[in-house]
């Protein structure tokens, strides 16, 4: 997309609306992949051999892969849509679309994984200049043309044969416009607007301040396998291909092997007025199931959209698209969970599926006190819903769904203020102070409180991972292995002892100073060490689901941990092997030096899965290398990931369990 062209150059309205139509390709693209791979069948169903029933796994996370790139697109399209002052299109039409919101030639419905749909894929993904055909049954209906050979003030579609020679005339749209307007005029709407690195890991998540960062991100787009000229490895094309190849060796080995549940195309929640290539969901069960997902996916579009109305980095912004995030991974297993479940009697042998119910308008609400309220409510309607659902199907997916949308719930209402506006900085840290005297020692809930003249000891034995830094620093103030008190205050300067504490990684020892000098402070950099197969040690000011829990903690990263999210040793006792020095600039993340680098960071475990990282923070190696830099993360913390420190979706498949 470097040459020069001749192109007309479109207004700004005309731009926006071919940028809208990039939005839901891209979207309608992304909700095809999940559906194809919720279907999937997984070990222990349906007699899948060993074999089959890893490639079916294998097959499942390459496809979810795709379409968290899709989103990536997304992202990367509503963010140049906020760069020229736009409102991103969040919403889609519903499956399956009306001719005209794509070419004739783009065919776009929820389909399970065979062969077919996978061909379907292949074809929509297909390099410019391919032969490849589209998958049966995926034929244009109604054969039409878009566009018109006259110019038109009102925004018109057109044509394309492939994505990839979309965003080619997108790209040569973009730079008509800019020569005519000049950069500053035409790139006028608010940074601050867009997604970037501080809300979310995600390829397009960058924040477009120019035609070079736009044009850049179109050309990311095609080049990952959207209509790329040429194949590489890892597009999605290729990706896809591969797949194919695997599918036709196993099917050939054994001629009965269905990789997938028969799931419904175009599964719809009431009777259709077209029943035209719809599946109307009679099952009640069924109906539920697919109604709790369609409302979390609802809500999910609903909250992208506020982000963007909400200038940033901020808390609330961020936590807005944490939501989200968790609701899409609410969404997941109940998809899953209506693949294996009977569509109704009019359609015998056709299971349900989820259908990606759009509502009329998903815009976001306006910030402040009521939309932070509808958020606060709408997740409180959805938890109560799916654990109503969990109680009458007591499936394994509707119960992780239930305490995902549970802990959603939960977390609002931490992190959603009802009360007065929003700032977008935490509360200071606050120690907590006893009314009265205690006496010298006391015990509450679990932490040792020993009083000294000029310091106050606070010790925690369930955060303690034997570290030792006391006992070997101080050993007249932590007598070790004695019977009785063993903590004495007093027994050295207090200076150097509020050092000791420092240096325990853990934070088991934290102090409150009683002789008017300040308490510990706030280090001016947020640290993240790997340990060598061992935990994650934080320093800064840290955040536990809404709790101060002080300056420093080691985390569980082996995911064995009686005391999760802590670090209690157990790595030692599973033999946790992992290394301490992943490589610098790992999976493309930033190694830059930011203008600032500390304030607070927040820590949320989700549910039987990752720990959810907010805050900007220096990743370091066991031996103290910087491996990146980051605003958020989702750090890995069932032992299993390929991507270590950071979460690749393994908890999902390898059986861990986490409140």
């Amino acid at each position: 997309m470097t040459s020069p062209t001749t192109t007309v150059a479109p207004s700004r309205e005309q731009l926006l609306h071919s940028l809208y139509e990039a939005a839901e390709l891209e979207h309608n693209l992304m909700c095809t992949y999940l559906y194809a791979a919720f279907s999937l069948k997984q070990a222990g169903e349906a007699g899948l051999s060993g074999a089959e029933a890893e490639a079916t796994e294998r097959w499942r996370r390459e496809i979810i892969a795709v379409a968290v790139e899709e989103m990536g697109h997304l992202v990367a399209v509503w963010n140049i849509t906020a760069a020229l002052g736009g409102a991103p299109r969040v919403g889609r039409g519903n499956f399956p679309l009306d001719p005209g919101n794509l070419p004739a030639s783009v065919v776009v419905k929820l389909a399970p994984f065979n062969a077919a749909t996978l061909q379907h894929f292949i074809f929509l993904e297909r390099p410019e200049g391919s032969d490849e055909q589209d998958g049966d049954g995926f034929a244009l209906q109604h054969p039409f043309k878009r566009g018109s050979a006259v110019a038109r003030v009102t925004p018109m579609a057109c044509d394309y044969d492939t994505v990839g020679h979309f965003y080619q005339q997108l790209g040569e749209k973009l730079r008509a416009f800019v020569a005519l307007n000049g950069e500053a005029a035409s790139f006028c709407g608010d940074r601050w607007l867009q997604l970037g690195p501080d809300e979310l890991t995600l390829c397009g998540a960058r924040q477009v301040l120019c035609s070079k960062t736009a044009l850049a991100a179109f050309d990311a787009i095609v080049l990952q396998g959207e209509g790329a000229s040429t194949d590489s490895e890892r597009s999605h094309y290729h990706r896809f291909s591969g797949i194919r190849a695997e599918l036709s060796a196993l099917r050939e080995a054994n001629p009965g092997f269905e990789p997938a549940w028969p799931a419904a195309t175009n599964p719809v929640l009431r009777r259709p007025p077209r029943p035209e290539g719809r599946v109307w969901l009679e099952n009640p069960a069924a109906a539920e199931t697919v109604d709790i997902a369609n409302a979390s996916y609802g809500l999910m579009l609903r909250l992208l959209s506020q982000s963007y109305l909400m200038p940033g980095p901020s808390a609330e912004k961020s936590l807005i698209v944490d939501l989200a995030v968790g609701l899409m991974r609410a969404f997941t297993p109940l998809a899953e969970h209506a693949a294996r479940l009977p569509a109704g009697p009019s359609n015998p042998g056709c299971n349900a599926g989820a259908s990606f119910t759009a509502l009329r308008d998903a815009a976001g609400l306006p910030p402040g006190l009521a939309a932070r309220r509808f958020v606060v409510e709408r997740l409180a309607q959805i938890a109560d819903a799916a654990a109503g659902l969990h109680a009458g199907q007591g499936a394994d997916r509707t119960g992780r769904a239930a305490r995902q949308l549970q802990a959603l719930h939960e977390r609002a209402e931490r992190g959603l203020d009802l009360h007065q506006a929003p700032t977008a900085t935490a509360p200071p840290i606050a120690v907590a102070v006893p009314a009265a005297a205690p006496p010298p020692t006391t015990v509450d809930a679990g932490i040792e409180v020993v009083q000294g003249e000029k310091l106050e000891l606070r010790f925690e034995a369930q955060r303690c991972i034997h570290a030792r830094f006391c006992v070997t620093g101080a050993p007249k103030v932590f007598l070790a292995n004695v019977q009785g008190p063993w903590i004495h205050p007093d027994a050295m300067p207090v200076e150097r002892l509020v050092d000791i504490a420092h240096a325990c990684p853990s934070g088991a020892i934290q102090y409150r100073r009683k002789d008017g000098e300040p308490d510990e402070p706030a280090p001016p950099v947020n640290l993240m060490s790997v340990r060598e197969a061992g935990p994650y040690a934080f320093r800064g000011p840290l955040s536990l689901r809404g709790h101060r829990i002080g300056m420093r903690a080691t985390l569980c990263r082996c995911g064995a941990s009686k005391n999760k999210p802590f670090c209690d040793g157990s790595h030692h006792d599973v033999g946790f092997d992992a290394t301490g020095e992943p490589h610098t600039g790992m999976l493309g993340l930033s190694t830059d030096m930011p203008a600032v680098r500390d304030g607070d960071i927040a820590i949320e475990p989700e549910p039987n899965g990752p720990l959810q990282v907010r805050g900007r923070i220096e990743v370091l190696s066991g031996t103290g290398r910087m491996v990146c830099r980051v605003t958020q993360a989702r750090l890995c913390r069932c032992g299993g990931s390929g991507t270590k420190p950071f979460c690749d979706g393994t908890h999902a498949v390898n059986g861990f369990s986490a409140d």
